[in-house]
């Protein structure tokens, strides 16, 4: 049986689109993005979950797979807790520490002054994107091996991987 949400046969490892290809070569690129996101985080004194944070405070303007925020709305403490899974107390430490290192700041909203808001400190920012600047060019390069039509279907499937994976954090029911 296969239809929209039904994983298809796990196909023999040789087959270079079958699913078992397709985990290979996403657990590599998971682990290289992994490895630079930790050296990144080493080299600033980070913790891996103050990376995690970092990142997804950066993403926050563009999230709208799910993760609790709509495009263009700003990254809260409630909801870091809850795309992190952590508790109240570990993302109120987290956040401390990026605060005293420089990475981020916490600000009032204008409208409600009991929310606070989290940004991506500028100087932060700009630290990061010389930082990562080799993987962008990396990136770009990649890029530039494939047509408009072929990076449309990628750009797909990897909105519809992120929608998946978020879907595995959901409680079932």
């Amino acid at each position: 049986m296969s239809g929209p949400g039904t994983p298809s046969s796990p196909l023999p490892a040789d087959d270079p689109t079958g699913l078992w290809s397709f985990a290979v070569q996403l657990r590599r690129m998971n682990s290289e993005f992994n490895r630079i996101a930790q050296e990144f985080a080493h080299a600033q004194g980070l913790h891996p979950t103050d990376m995690q944070a970092l990142i997804a405070i950066l993403d926050a303007d563009a999230d709208a797979d799910g993760h609790g925020g709509a495009p263009g709305e700003p990254m809260t403490p409630g909801r870091l807790r809850r795309q992190l899974n952590l508790t109240s107390g570990a993302v109120t430490a987290c956040l401390d520490r990026l605060e005293r290192a420089g990475h981020i700041r916490r600000v009032r909203a204008a409208d409600d002054r009991r929310v606070v808001h989290l940004e991506y400190a500028e100087q932060s920012r700009s630290l990061a994107r010389e930082y990562f600047r080799p993987l962008a060019h990396g990136t770009d390069t990649a890029r530039g091996r494939f047509t408009p039509g072929e990076l449309a279907v990628i750009m797909r499937f990897l909105k519809e991987m992120n929608r998946e994976l978020v879907l595995l954090r959901q409680p079932a029911g």
